[in-house]
């Protein structure tokens, strides 16, 4: 009879025991108890993740509009007849890199023919000075589309790469501080050596939190501006040809 109350007092000390530990591995009071360092590296990564969600946003709704709009004013551009017509339809679509591209060739294609004209100047020098001055306009334009459709984007790479490394070290310094908590207490027990780790591995948790959906969006992003991008670079030569044949012959 006493061995039974024994070992149900045993039992219920273990169940107690269990419960306390349960209760202090639980992953908010963890955050709440970390040291002020991993509490700093964990505000980091949240907001370093807060940020990455931000762009991921903001660029998806940014370059389906690009893309949805060049598609439109390529099918307007070459079902027009006359380029002042296309240069009218252009303004519809503000947000189309290959639109603003065109913007771009246009007022140049416009300024040499006004400038030069009036020259009686040979055939020759007029078409390929012409062609030059337009040639530059559209690289210029391409150049500056290019980098607005790349802005912030590369944030998102920074985070991929740094975000685990960062979350290393507060998983590091937790560890480093339950060691010397176990040093000063002269006990290796798993009550004393648990809530440490666990809140240290909460720090690697938050930054591959951050780091998988960042490096996710930079490769969709990055393919997506390089179909972009080829879309200009396939519309300057169009148009370079377009110029050549029937404003600026050499």
């Amino acid at each position: 009879m006493g061995q039974v109350i024994f070992a149900n007092l045993v039992s219920l000390q273990a169940g107690a025991s269990s419960s306390s530990a349960a209760h202090h591995l639980d992953p908010w009071q963890l955050v709440l108890q970390a040291s002020l360092v991993v509490k700093l590296v964990m505000l980091l990564l949240v907001l370093f993740s807060v940020g990455c969600w931000f762009i991921i946003g903001y660029k998806f709704l940014y370059l389906n509009r690009a893309s949805s709009q060049t598609k439109r004013f390529l099918n307007t551009f070459w079902e027009s007849k006359r380029l002042d017509t296309a240069w009218e339809a252009s303004e519809r679509y503000m947000r189309s890199p290959v639109a603003q591209i065109f913007r771009a060739g246009y007022t140049e294609l416009v300024k040499v023919r006004r400038q030069q004209a009036p020259q009686q100047v040979a055939e020759g020098e007029y078409g390929a000075g012409g062609i030059e001055n337009v040639e530059r306009a559209l690289r210029r334009s391409a150049s500056t589309e290019v980098t607005q459709l790349e802005s912030m984007v590369p944030f998102l790479a920074t985070t991929g790469s740094t975000a685990p490394f960062v979350g290393l070290f507060g998983t590091v310094w937790g560890i480093m501080n339950s060691f010397i908590e176990i040093g000063g207490q002269q006990n290796a027990s798993l009550p004393v050596v648990a809530p440490g780790i666990a809140e240290a591995l909460i720090a690697t948790a938050i930054g591959l939190v951050a780091a998988i959906p960042a490096v996710m969006a930079y490769n969709y992003f990055t393919r997506r501006i390089r179909v972009i991008a080829i879309d200009m670079d396939v519309f300057s030569n169009d148009f370079l040809n377009i110029v050549r044949r029937h404003f600026l012959p050499n």
